[in-house]
């Protein structure tokens, strides 16, 4: 269902505030670029430091901008099951095209709470969810079993594979037929050439044509092509990670006038000199600056 180059979207705040406004630009210019679904408020949109509120009004005005030209996949995902619930709900009710739904982090649970977390949002709502993996923030790592046995449930269409393993991909796939999807920008291209299906893109923040390229080439088998581009990304996309993600690309974005401002809310911080060097260079390497 969901494939191709898809952005984890920042959200951009001035004075304090989320700038909406900024948003809105971001929706139309995303879809000038080419990119093929935009993902509003998961990590690189600071989920854990917008309110519910704000959480909410930025999957709404995602959506009504989006306006139908390209899917929007929703953050949703929460530590607690009936907060996870409610996000769901709003997102279906003002028009999301599915949800991003990430393992509960602090709480650590078990691979059986994990399925039953996931469970009860597929059953509380009917809307297509893309699991989210990504143990260095949640410590738990979602087995391929326990993934196997979700993609059972019609609602659990894709998952965002972000533990950096090949051989969890591998045992995916061997498994079931879910739809994998990159969630490391630097490990698209090997993903992809063991049959993931696309990226959710950090990188995609800054250079979307060039993600876009890359998976274009990767679902059309052209290698050599995909090679090319993966090359020219991959010393920006490990530069985009300097620093905890979205420090260096909000940086990157104020740097390249794409947002007003690159403010972040406590605990992320400014990016140190030390990292604001070695991402102004990666990125005057590739040409942005």
């Amino acid at each position: 269902m969901f494939s191709g180059s898809m952005v984890a979207l920042v959200t951009p705040f001035k004075n304090g505030q989320v700038d909406y406004a900024g948003i809105e630009r971001l929706v139309d210019w995303h879809v000038e670029q080419g990119t093929q679904a935009l993902v509003p408020v998961g990590t690189t949109g600071e989920s854990p430091t917008v309110d519910v509120e704000e959480h909410e009004k930025i999957i709404k005005v995602v959506v009504k901008r989006a306006a139908g030209r390209v899917p929007v996949i929703a953050g949703a995902g929460a530590n607690a099951t009936a907060e996870a619930i409610e996000l769901t709900k709003f997102s279906k009710d003002v028009g999301a095209n599915a949800t991003l739904q990430v393992s509960p982090y602090y709480n650590k649970p078990t691979q059986e709470g994990l399925y039953r977390h996931f469970a009860a949002i597929a059953e509380a709502v009917d809307l297509p969810m893309i699991l989210y993996n990504i143990p260095p923030r949640c410590v738990v790592n979602m087995t391929p079993e326990t993934i196997a046995r979700l993609a059972r449930l019609p609602q659990v269409v894709a998952v965002k594979e972000a533990t950096g393993s090949m051989d969890q991909t591998s045992e995916i796939l061997a498994r079931c037929s879910i739809t994998v999807l990159s969630g490391d920008d630097s490990l698209t291209l090997p993903l992809m050439a063991l049959g993931a299906r696309g990226v959710i893109s950090v990188v995609a923040n800054v250079v979307p044509k060039d993600v876009r390229r890359l998976t274009d080439a990767m679902l059309a088998g052209r290698l050599a092509e995909a090679q090319a581009v993966h090359r020219k990304l991959y010393p920006l996309c490990r530069a985009m990670f300097v620093e905890t993600n979205p420090i260096p690309v909000k940086t990157a974005m104020k740097w390249m006038g794409l947002v007003e401002s690159d403010e972040k809310r406590l605990p992320m911080t400014d990016l140190a000199p030390a990292s604001a060097d070695t991402l102004q260079r990666a990125m005057k390497e590739y040409g942005l600056l």
